[in-house]
């Protein structure tokens, strides 16, 4: 089974909110998965993120995969923190 962090868009339409999630990759987009891990609101000022880094490390140490953008995200929340 591969697991993957993703994102799964949720909001109303033009106004998205992500969430960070970790899910098998069989799965669709915004279709079961196994926890969420952090959030991300993109049309809120400066982009407000939010990442457990703890869960992912723990997911990563386990063998998932984020995904191009996730990643870029993750980096993103480590840097500023």
């Amino acid at each position: 089974m591969a697991v993957h962090i993703r994102l799964a868009r949720h909001g109303r339409r033009k106004m998205p909110v992500y969430r960070i999630v970790v899910a098998d990759s069989r799965m669709p987009r915004d279709g079961r998965f196994i926890e969420v891990v952090g959030t991300y609101a993109p049309q809120q000022s400066d982009g407000e993120l939010r990442i457990n880094q703890e869960k992912v490390d723990s997911w990563v140490s386990k063998g998932a995969v984020p995904t191009d953008t996730v990643a870029r995200l993750i980096k993103r929340a480590a840097s500023k923190s």
